[in-house]
């Protein structure tokens, strides 16, 4: 396998899309004293409002032609795509309220949510990389849950970093940026709330 083949599996199966899934599952789990059903249900309501809204978006603006793909690679064009995906988890986040969500989930998602304005207002100036942005923001939090071991998954970040570089989609400058503003913005509301 090519290296830019590799660079694409690791962008779609890393990307912010599928870690606004996987990462609430885990944070309910613990969050609910691991129930299933709880966990499932507050699982669904991230994954639609985090994820799955959003993700439709995208690609319907891309296959329409008002951008250049789903993961939106001029900076120029951005703005839109991002305020949409904030006021979607903003929706989310009053279903979680409403419904009285794990205060766990509810720290995550204004992790989630305060890491996203935080790529959009520098992606007003200049181009974040807003995959490892989440990569290293969910590092960070599963750290401050399960402990230092899972440090280990700064191979991830390092490995999506890498991706976003290989397919010119970002430099270098670009994800290191990314990889830090997720763990200090998201990993810093994620403390201050959990």
């Amino acid at each position: 396998m090519d290296s830019t083949r590799a660079a694409r599996i690791v962008t779609e199966a890393l990307s912010p899309a599928v870690v606004a899934v996987a990462l609430p599952l885990v944070v309910a789990w613990h969050a609910t004293g691991h129930d299933v059903l709880a966990t499932a249900a507050w699982g669904v309501v991230v994954a639609v409002f985090f994820s799955v809204l959003p993700m439709v978006f995208l690609v319907r603006g891309a296959r329409s032609g008002k951008w250049d793909g789903h993961w939106v690679r001029d900076r120029a064009h951005r703005t839109v795509p991002l305020l949409v995906c904030l006021l979607s988890a903003l929706a989310g986040m009053a279903v979680m309220l409403a419904g009285g969500a794990p205060r766990q989930l509810i720290a995550l998602s204004w992790a989630m949510i305060v890491t996203l304005v935080a790529c959009l207002v520098i992606t007003r100036w200049w181009k974040v990389s807003v995959h490892a942005a989440v990569a290293g923001g969910a590092v960070a939090m599963l750290v401050l849950l399960f402990g230092p071991w899972l440090l280990l998954l700064v191979a991830l970040v390092a490995l999506v970093c890498w991706a976003r570089v290989t397919l010119t989609d970002h430099t270098w400058t670009q994800v290191v940026v990314g990889a830090f503003v997720g763990p200090v913005v998201g990993g810093g509301v994620f403390l201050a709330l959990a």
